[in-house]
C-alpha cells in the first residue's frame, strides 16, 4: 500500500496575519506561483470577502500546474440561513477549485 502525504500551505492567509505582512495581488501571484513550481499539493490563498485584496485575487482564474487553489473561510453566522450568508456564498463564488471551512467549537466564540 503506497501512502501520500498531502501539503496545504498557508503562507497566502495565516503568514499574512504576521505584523507588518500586508501581501498585495501581485505578491500573491508571486508566492502562489512559487509554491506550485515546489510541487505543494494545496495553496491557501486567503478569505475572499475578508478585504478587497483578497476579493481581487479569487476573481481572477490562476493557471496553475501542480497545486489546487483553496479558500479558507468559515461556517454561517448563527443570524443567517446558509444561502444567504455573505461568508458562504463569497467562498462559493470564488475561483477556487478547493475550499477549507472551519467551524468554531467554543460557546463564546459562537455567541
Amino acid at each position: 500500500m503506497e501512502n501520500k502525504v498531502y501539503l496545504f500551505d498557508t503562507t497566502l492567509r495565516d503568514g499574512q496575519q504576521t505584523t507588518g505582512v500586508n501581501f498585495s495581488v501581485s505578491d500573491k501571484m508571486i508566492i502562489i506561483n512559487a509554491l506550485d513550481e515546489l510541487g505543494i499539493d494545496y495553496v491557501e490563498g486567503g478569505w475572499p470577502g475578508a478585504n478587497p485584496t483578497d476579493d481581487q485575487f479569487f476573481n481572477r482564474e490562476i493557471p496553475l500546474a501542480n497545486a489546487t487553489l483553496t479558500a479558507f473561510g468559515m461556517t454561517r453566522r448563527p443570524s443567517k440561513s446558509a444561502a444567504n450568508d455573505p461568508g458562504l456564498n463569497s467562498l462559493i463564488n470564488s475561483k477556487a477549485t478547493s475550499i477549507c471551512i472551519f467551524g468554531k467549537s467554543s460557546l463564546f466564540q459562537v455567541k
